[in-house]
């Protein structure tokens, strides 16, 4: 009795699912759709178009030439800001360390003698206003790439090249400050 009522069930939601009607305004003409992409849907091709080209927001819809270029250099300066954030919390961080500690074990040396290695430990404290900050950036780091990534998965052209020039020139501008640290105490295993 059980099957036979699931089975009536479901084959009334199919039917009632079969016999929807779309509206007339839903039917998809032969004609190409402007740029590639209707006004309702999102390109899934790259695309070089400057009409009703969605950003971030659903009010947010470039319609111009002269749109899509302020976007463009928005979006490039956005990209610089996530590389320069991304360094500048590096450094902030190595300012911000506290606790270094000094740890000395022996290590076998040559013909059976017995060296002292120092290993230095830098911590953090957990409760405190540079590790606040630290997470209040990380948190403006991830919403900016998140923001970066659906830029470029509007697939339009101009605006990726914006996230991929702008992102270089961040990179290009801020890594260099970069500290490549050697430590001439390392040594092959």
């Amino acid at each position: 009795a059980f099957l036979n009522i699931s089975a009536v069930k479901m084959s009334h939601m199919n039917h009632s699912m079969m016999t929807t009607t779309h509206p007339p305004e839903h039917h998809h003409s032969t004609a190409a759709p402007a740029h590639g992409h209707g006004a309702g849907t999102m390109a899934m091709t790259f695309h070089f178009s400057y009409e009703n080209v969605p950003l971030l927001f659903s009010g947010l819809t470039i319609n111009s030439p002269g749109e899509m270029a302020g976007a463009f250099v928005g979006v490039f300066f956005l990209a610089m800001f996530y590389e320069g954030l991304k360094i500048a919390r590096e450094c902030l961080l190595r300012k911000s360390q506290v606790s270094i500690r000094y740890n000395s074990m022996p290590v076998p040396g040559p013909n059976g003698t017995i060296l002292m290695e120092t290993h230095k430990t830098v911590g953090q404290q957990m409760l405190s206003f540079p590790h606040l900050l630290q997470t209040v950036l990380h948190i403006i780091q991830v919403v900016v790439s998140y923001f970066l990534m659906l830029i470029f998965m509007t697939y339009n052209g101009y605006l990726c090249i914006a996230v991929a020039a702008g992102a270089g020139t961040g990179y290009f501008l801020f890594s260099w400050k970069k500290a490549v640290v050697v430590d001439i105490t390392e040594h092959c295993h």
